[in-house]
């Protein structure tokens, strides 16, 4: 028999084609109020590092407002004082035209007063709920048409831990952060079916400028009176707030999370 009486065949797969890397997804627009200093400039930072498009509202600090902007080119802050409506209305405005959408909403502007309750004054109660409960009614309220249309969205608020237990010589403060964490808690339930979550993140004692007036004595009483043994930092809260942002926490929504380092449990 010779080589020429042989005919080798193969039977060849078809060859699958190569994976072709998936196309990068736009970025998403993020709004932060009280964004130009403390958690909001840290949120603003790992938002701005994940690839976000970022715009803050800040109320007067110009000066921290611009370092922001200059450290994060292309992060855009914005004048806003989110206790007027018309503020609000306006520099919403101004921020959905600069990063295109906001799909992102964390508000987290709020300021904190230290005061026996029968010396709070009527005035001083009611600036309370306009910055840290009506402002966030204020922007959640322009940002959810958006949000609807498009059948995706995250809200985020950011409480306190007062907002849960209540805090002593805060009544004012408290009440406003319940507040938040009830609107939280029924926004989401209203939401849910147009594909936006509501999550609120209820930090501890964090180590921002909010707590200047402690000594480092009061500071070292804190850190011992937690579990974990030390204060926490911005940084900690906004990395929960880019989590609850992220697709991956679609399933999580009327919650909210304890950034506290144990002290409420």
């Amino acid at each position: 028999m010779h080589e020429e009486d042989f005919e080798l065949t193969f039977d060849l797969e078809p060859l699958e084609p190569a994976p072709q890397p998936k196309a990068a997804a736009p970025a998403r627009g993020v709004l932060i109020s009280g964004g130009d200093r403390g958690i909001g400039a840290a949120a603003a930072r790992a938002f701005y590092e994940a690839g976000y498009r970022v715009a803050v509202l800040y109320h007067t600090n110009a000066q921290a407002a611009a370092a922001l902007e200059a450290s994060l080119p292309g992060c855009i802050a914005l004048q806003c004082d989110v206790a007027s409506r018309a503020a609000c209305e306006s520099a919403f405005t101004a921020a959905e035209i600069m990063l295109g959408h906001v799909d992102v909403l964390v508000c987290n502007a709020g300021i904190a007063q230290q005061k026996l309750f029968t010396d709070i004054t009527p005035a001083e109660w009611q600036h309370m709920l306009d910055v840290n409960l009506t402002g966030a009614f204020h922007l959640c309220q322009l940002a959810l048409p958006g949000m609807i249309r498009r059948k995706w969205g995250r809200i985020l608020t950011v409480s306190s831990m007062w907002g849960q237990t209540g805090g002593s010589c805060e009544v004012h403060y408290s009440a406003a952060k319940a507040g938040l964490i009830g609107m939280t808690k029924a926004l989401a339930r209203e939401e849910g079916p147009s594909g936006i979550t509501v999550n609120c993140v209820a930090p501890g004692v964090i180590d921002t400028d909010m707590m200047a007036a402690f000594t480092p004595g009061d500071k070292a009483a804190l850190a011992e009176e937690t579990p974990v043994g030390r204060l926490g930092s911005a940084q900690e809260v906004a990395r929960a707030l880019l989590f609850l942002a992220g697709e991956e926490a679609g399933y999580i929504t009327g919650q909210v999370f304890g950034v506290n380092g144990g002290l409420v449990i």
